[in-house]
């Protein structure tokens, strides 16, 4: 009796030791914030976790459109928030490995302001004209742009997207001068593509398949190295005469630099539960999406690996801020 008694006394005299993050988190509202309009494919896949994640943890997880300077409003927010995981960011790899080669000041550092969790996906873009533009291949493009050097357009959905890219790209390695034409997201740009008034985009497949279904569009070719399964007939940019030809988008989860380990595990292994449903994954497949889930730490390795690639690519290209 004495010896317990005296074991309760040593354990009240033991400061009292906080709950875990772990345990306490969610403990209010999470925001997931999209540097892009609605509808888009971050911001849909964004939905989908947030939706996932409400339900697991009966706490509300609200995305956040915010658009603008190639979603660099957005993560620059992300970084600079609290600490603690209730702000978390759907970054894509414009803003955390293509800005930093367009910008010459950021105000964030992509390895160093954030704490990734997991890509969600991979998608692809798919070069796509109005229906009145008087071609029906690649070639037949390159051919009309030469004929009429700087009177053809393109529309992109932020300076630093994979849509700018991959239209620089093509304005490079086939010596063309086409006009630049900014939006703010995919959906933006869409009122002005259908309607004529630019002649061409590099816009994502999640946009521009149905409407080119529909007739409202044209669609050309794809910017992945491999066909889509979403579009089996379609060429890809390399098939098309440009070998080696590859822009597409990837996205992303990741918190603020310094969240919790155990807050970031425990949004890591919902988040690659989410992506392994088959409801999901079907959603995804719909989308033309190809899920990831990988680790943290191979999420970081992309990251620092793709960096110093697209620099490379974005010095060879000559393309500028103001395209």
């Amino acid at each position: 009796m004495k010896l317990a008694a005296g074991l309760f006394a040593v354990l009240l005299a033991l400061p009292a030791q906080p709950a875990s993050a772990q345990s306490a988190y969610p403990s209010r509202p999470v925001k997931i914030l999209v540097g892009f309009t609605p509808g888009t494919a971050p911001d849909l896949a964004a939905r989908i976790l947030a939706d996932r994640f409400a339900e697991v943890w009966g706490t509300p997880f609200v995305v956040e459109n915010i658009p603008g300077a190639g979603s660099n409003v957005a993560t620059e927010r992300v970084a600079k928030a609290a600490a603690d995981g209730h702000t978390l960011l759907m970054g894509g790899n414009s803003a955390l490995v293509i800005n930093p080669s367009l910008y010459e000041t950021l105000p964030f550092d992509p390895l160093k302001d954030f704490a990734p969790i997991s890509q969600i996906f991979i998608a692809t873009n798919l070069l796509a004209v109005p229906p009145e533009i008087p071609v029906k291949t690649v070639a037949d493009l390159v051919a009309l742009a030469r004929a009429n050097p700087g009177k053809l357009s393109y529309a992109h959905a932020g300076v630093g997207t994979s849509q700018h890219l991959a239209a620089e790209l093509f304005k490079y390695v086939a010596h063309l001068d086409i006009a630049a034409v900014p939006y703010r997201g995919s959906t933006a740009l869409m009122p002005d593509l259908l309607a004529g008034r630019v002649s061409m985009s590099f816009a994502n497949i999640v946009n521009v398949l149905p409407l080119a279904r529909e007739g409202k569009l044209r669609a050309l070719a794809i910017t992945s190295l491999k066909r889509s399964p979403l579009a089996p007939d379609m060429p890809t940019m390399a098939e098309s005469g440009f070998p080696g030809f590859e822009a597409v988008p990837w996205f992303g989860l990741l918190a603020p630099a310094g969240t919790p380990k155990d807050i970031l595990d425990k949004l890591h292994a919902e988040t690659v539960k989410t992506l392994a449903m088959p409801a999901v994954r079907k959603k995804f497949d719909e989308l033309g999406l190809e899920p990831v889930g990988n680790t943290p730490a191979e999420f970081a390795v992309v990251m620092r690996k793709e960096t110093p690639e697209w620099a490379k690519v974005i010095k060879d290209a000559g393309i500028k801020l103001g395209n």
